[in-house]
């Protein structure tokens, strides 16, 4: 009776192990090629636009936050530094009307926030600043350099992450504080929070998605002026800076959304 009462429950079970095999291997089937389907990768980016967006919209900014349009005014152009996995909803704060170009990193992942910043308005330059110096930088890091160096000289603002992609998380890179060398043009800590959001506890650098229906805060940190005759010892000191300056924004503007000051 008993092997008469389990039967049953475990056809149905042989049922949805072989469904979800059969979904399983489908998914391997046409991952790929969606991944490399123009068409797809278009309505996600756009998709990702929308969604920042509406969570800019649906997040104002409290009291206490910097005033965006001075900062630009009186510092343009300038250098937006930015930390991984806290940088998602910075391009929709960004004040409109001026063009702004941002690194981003050349992994396939990234072509995702490539196409949704190219929605929101921004162009893209793929590539990496990387730890060292531009001399040590690979090809594509030296190009990207080189093309955020023009739009610096033709006056054109850029973005770029401080810190290293995999690397130690909240700790500036070199790639950014050499940009701010070959410029001339001052690296300017930006650091944006939202009182709701999703911290993705397993990636490397603590990935915050923003979430709807709450405030945000924007605070520009002290900017950061690197001499062109800089050594080694002071572009290591510069990258400290980068890095407390850098800190120091990002926890002011937690504090603002977590501390009910609106």
């Amino acid at each position: 009776m008993e092997d008469q009462a389990v039967a049953p429950v475990a056809r149905v079970a042989a049922g949805k192990k072989r469904k979800a095999g059969v979904v399983q291997s489908f998914w391997r089937k046409v991952r790929k090629p969606l991944a490399q389907s123009r068409f797809v990768k278009g309505a996600i980016g756009s998709f990702l636009a929308y969604a920042l967006r509406f969570v800019r919209l649906t997040n104002p900014l409290a009291k206490g936050s910097s005033n965006l349009r001075e900062a630009q005014a009186e510092l343009s152009p300038a250098i937006i530094a930015l930390w991984h996995g806290q940088h998602l909803l910075a391009p929709c704060l960004l004040p409109r009307g001026q063009k702004m170009l941002a690194m981003v990193s050349r992994s396939a992942d990234a072509e995702l926030n490539a196409l949704a910043l190219e929605k929101l308005g921004f162009e893209a330059v793929r590539g990496s600043g990387g730890r060292e110096d531009v001399r040590h930088l690979d090809k594509g890091g030296a190009r990207a350099l080189i093309a955020l160096k023009k739009a610096l000289d033709a006056g054109t603002n850029v973005a770029m992450i401080a810190d290293i992609p995999h690397g130690t998380p909240r700790e500036a890179g070199l790639g950014i504080v050499t940009l701010a060398r070959l410029s001339g043009r001052p690296v300017v800590p930006l650091a944006v929070a939202t009182s709701r959001r999703k911290v993705l506890e397993r990636t490397w650098d603590k990935t915050t998605i923003n979430l709807p229906f709450g405030r945000s805060a924007a605070i520009v940190g002290e900017p950061l002026h690197v001499p062109a005759d800089a050594d080694a010892a002071e572009m290591e000191r510069k990258r400290q800076e980068l890095t407390a300056s850098l800190t120091r924004a990002t926890e002011e503007a937690y504090s603002i959304v977590d501390g009910g000051r609106t």
